[in-house]
């Protein structure tokens, strides 16, 4: 049985190009599965909610009441794969919460396979907050993203192991194309015919590398969840 993924975009450093990360990747599953949930945990505009509407709900780790409104569809095995936009402010609550209600070993227990994708940051604050996940999360989960728009010089040497996602920079004209709200990844490769844009290849490239990611996290998850699967049968929705 493939597990459901959770894919958690995250930094406690604002500016770094989250959202972004966010939206191609959402796309990218809508498009690889025909349905996908976002969940946006953002304060500042334009977020998740304004580019994807239709298949993103708003939510928050404010107070018990919406944590417990953004997790419970985070445990269930719906093959509904589903990514978070974590806000930077929200970053610290949203870690203490699931190391309070020990989310990891809920969701391995129930084919759900989260995967944190932690955007990195050049100062002090992105640092702790890596040291920090990697004290709190299998490593196999935690996945840096170099945005290299945002880290032109190359990712800090201790966040710059083997679990790395290299997101190209894009020259600051189509960075602020796709940037516009209309703008749609695969709106863009299904009417752009030629494939030779350097956009319509960013696109490509950033797709194929969520296609092996999705994969591969699907298969470990099953594989990480066999021999409970009596009381995984609790967690799991009929589809």
């Amino acid at each position: 049985m493939l597990a459901t993924p959770i894919y958690i975009i995250c930094s406690p450093s604002p500016q770094v190009g989250k959202t972004l990360i966010a939206r191609a990747m959402s796309e990218f599953l809508l498009l690889k599965n025909g349905t996908a949930l976002s969940f946006d945990v953002n304060l500042k505009e334009p977020s998740l909610l304004d580019y994807l509407p239709n298949i993103t709900e708003t939510a928050d780790v404010i107070d018990t009441y919406g944590k417990m409104q953004l997790m419970d569809p985070l445990i269930i095995h719906d093959r509904v794969p589903k990514v978070i936009d974590l806000g930077f402010h929200a970053f610290d609550e949203f870690f203490k919460m699931c190391e309070e209600i020990g989310f990891m070993k809920e969701t391995a227990r129930c084919y759900v396979a989260p995967i944190i994708l932690y955007v990195a940051g050049a100062d002090r604050i992105s640092f702790r907050g890596y040291e920090m996940l990697r004290r709190r999360i299998p490593p196999a989960s935690l996945i840096t993203v170099h945005n290299e728009f945002v880290l032109r010089g190359g990712l800090p040497g201790a966040m710059d192991g083997e679990r790395v996602i290299r997101i190209p920079a894009l020259p600051l004209f189509l960075k602020r194309y796709i940037d516009r709200l209309g703008f749609s990844f695969t709106g863009y490769l299904r009417n752009e015919k030629d494939w030779s844009t350097e956009l319509h290849q960013w696109i490509r490239r950033n797709y194929s590398m969520f296609r092996d990611l999705d994969s591969s996290v699907m298969l470990r998850g099953s594989y990480r969840s066999r021999g409970t699967d009596i009381d995984s049968l609790r967690c799991t929705r009929a589809t």
